[in-house]
């Protein structure tokens, strides 16, 4: 029972953690500021990861995210918001995450996800259905031809590649268990 008032807890903090950040900015305010953010984000994994530019520029299209996480004793959450690109129809989605894990920790971490689409119909899945990475979801680097082209992403479903940034630069390996990805029908 106390953990599941933790658990809770944890949850509200996390969004409320983001809705006071745009509380009280318009919306186009708030598309402008995650423009903005997209604009800053791609600018530096490209200075950690040059191939990434060329990778992203061939791509259906791509989904920038800005994030922050929060974990107290057993479980933690997180939020955030960012937008996703087409590239053919020169389409901006914007978009929400929400984050739920379980397991003993302490600490806030704030993170960048750059979610590169092979193609117009996972690019299309993604934003028209949302994305969901539960527990069986693994992300791991790929080999081969596909492999080369996105060095430093790993692949998180066919025809979807993931590179996270942390303050540290590039991470070796991305934590997206229990998110879920959404439209964010105020901005939209």
């Amino acid at each position: 029972m106390v953990h599941a008032k933790i658990f809770f807890i944890t949850i509200l903090l996390s969004i409320l953690t983001i809705s006071i950040f745009s509380f009280g900015a318009s919306k186009e305010e708030q598309q402008k500021e995650i423009r903005n953010n997209t604009t800053n984000i791609l600018a530096q994994l490209y200075k950690a990861q040059p191939s990434a530019k060329a990778a992203i520029q061939k791509a259906a299209g791509y989904g920038v995210f800005s994030n922050f996480g929060l974990k107290i004793f057993f479980a933690g959450g997180g939020s955030g918001k960012g937008l996703v690109f087409n590239q053919a129809t020169k389409k901006e989605t914007f978009m929400k995450m929400i984050e739920v894990q379980a397991g003993l920790g302490l600490g806030a971490k704030k993170f960048r996800l750059i979610f590169v689409f092979e193609n117009q119909k996972t690019l299309n899945q993604f934003v028209n259905s949302g994305w969901e990475a539960g527990a069986q979801a693994t992300v791991a680097a790929k080999t081969g031809e596909s492999g080369a082209a996105y060095q430093g992403a790993m692949a998180v479903s066919p025809g979807v590649w993931l590179y996270q940034l942390t303050d540290e630069g590039l991470a070796a390996e991305a934590t997206i268990k229990g998110t879920k990805y959404y439209k964010d029908d105020k901005l939209n």
